[in-house]
């Protein structure tokens, strides 16, 4: 053999070994960050890690509870941290759990999921429906909560791999109660560079996701008005001031604030969604009172649509001779901001996403009037919101959040714990090309 075909014959040689100590690696290094996503998928719908999640999302759907009432909740997630063997500080922002996987030192990320229930009644019949009256997981935050421990388990099992630190923030009281803020105000994130959430939708096909740069979600606020007149018998309306005719009066023309008023390209929402009043058929009460919420996709829009709400209701109930005074209910229900998504963590969710589901299941969504309190994050740091469908396309179509008939497709539950595992330990490796706070090199 020539000296030519014999370096030939060893250059091959050593390729094709490092080639199989490749391929057979499950290692989660930067030589090989394409492959990360399918790494930690193939992991999370294994058998056993499978059916331990589902497990865990039955266990906290079966008790929901609300905003800041999480005892139970935090109490799994605490009990299956202690297992895993991970960190973490209790309580935060009254009932949530900040856990910490990695080196203990810089680059810092976190993952973010949502605990808490909404108060209405499940209408699914099945063998975990909620065993607590009044209440139920009507929006998918068992889910994500189990999500969040999914990806916990498979970045502890690599946590020798990581390049920094993941923190893992399990949060209280999204549904109004602004939960974000409390985590935000408590200083536990602070040396968090970037912020990460999803969210589960009916909306997309299983596995798919969707997001958008910029602005996602709008912002939020809700308000109660009392209206008063003089009550009466109901056959003698001559003798009452009728405070029933004024809020209808109210609510027809808070209608027009949005369809006369506002740009048609500028996105808004004014829903009166609660009405009360007397008990009797044959009283007209002292009293009405009517509430609801109010949504725009600006800030500017979405305080002027503040202003005008109060202008009109005081306004048409001076109309029929009544009183009215508006609250915003701001100390409990504090405004939710935009969901506004950073362009570069955007970019940097589809690239791990098109390689995790590929480019067929990635989707660029239009921004959307619900509202999100993640938005706090990303006031305090760049933050990216997404989100992963669950709809079996073969079945009919699932009922959207906050409806009684609500239902999870747990068979989502690899593809989100593995999309926030996957994005976490990404982002620690691509940590000096994405948006990135100061910080000092010291730990968590």
């Amino acid at each position: 053999m020539s000296f030519c075909k014999l370096v030939s014959f060893v250059l091959i040689l050593h390729l094709l070994n490092s080639c199989l100590i490749s391929c057979s690696s499950s290692s989660l290094t930067s030589d090989g960050l394409s492959q990360i996503p399918q790494k930690f998928l193939t992991l999370a719908k294994r058998d056993d890690i499978f059916n331990w999640m589902v497990g865990i999302r039955r266990k906290i759907h079966e008790h929901p509870e609300l905003g800041y009432e999480e005892v139970e909740t935090s109490k799994v997630v605490r009990a299956e941290l202690d297992k895993m063997g991970v960190s973490y500080d209790h309580p935060v922002a009254v009932t949530g759990v900040i856990g910490s996987v990695g080196t203990g030192q810089a680059p810092f990320v976190a993952l973010r999921a949502d605990m808490d229930a909404l108060p209405m009644q499940e209408m699914v019949e099945w063998e975990h429906a909620s065993k607590i009256p009044g209440k139920m997981h009507a929006c998918g935050h068992d889910a994500h909560t189990t999500m969040l421990l999914g990806a916990t388990k498979l970045l502890k099992e690599h946590e020798k791999e990581l390049k920094g630190t993941v923190i893992l923030v399990f949060q209280p009281a999204e549904e109004g109660g602004a939960g974000a803020k409390k985590i935000v105000e408590a200083g536990v994130l602070k040396k968090a560079s970037a912020i990460f959430g999803i969210h589960v939708t009916n909306l997309l096909g299983l596995g798919k996701v969707s997001s958008r740069a910029r602005l996602l979600m709008a912002g939020s606020g809700r308000f109660e008005a009392k209206i008063s007149g003089r009550g009466g018998h109901a056959a003698l309306p001559q003798f009452a001031i009728d405070p029933v005719v004024a809020a209808s009066s109210i609510i027809l023309s808070l209608q027009h604030i949005v369809s006369r008023e506002a740009d048609p390209l500028d996105s808004q929402v004014v829903t009166v969604a609660k009405f009360e009043g007397s008990d009797a058929f044959n009283v007209i009460p002292d009293s009405v009172t009517i509430g609801g919420t109010f949504r725009a996709l600006s800030n500017e829009s979405f305080w002027k649509l503040k202003e005008r709400i109060e202008q009109v209701i005081t306004s048409q109930a001076s109309v029929h001779m009544c009183s009215a005074t508006v609250d915003f209910l701001e100390e409990n229900y504090p405004f939710f901001p935009p969901t506004v998504n950073n362009e570069a963590l955007h970019q940097f969710f589809k690239n791990v996403s098109v390689d995790l589901v590929g480019i067929e299941n990635y989707n660029e969504t239009q921004p959307v009037m619900v509202s999100e309190d993640f938005a706090f994050y990303q006031e305090a740091m760049p933050g990216h919101f997404s989100f992963v469908g669950m709809q079996n396309e073969a079945h009919s179509p699932m009922a959207n959040p906050h409806s009684p008939y609500f239902e999870v497709n747990e068979e989502l539950l690899p593809y989100g714990a593995s999309l926030l595992a996957s994005m976490a330990t990404r982002y620690l490796l691509e940590s000096s090309s994405l948006p990135n706070k100061s910080y000092k090199n010291d730990e968590l």
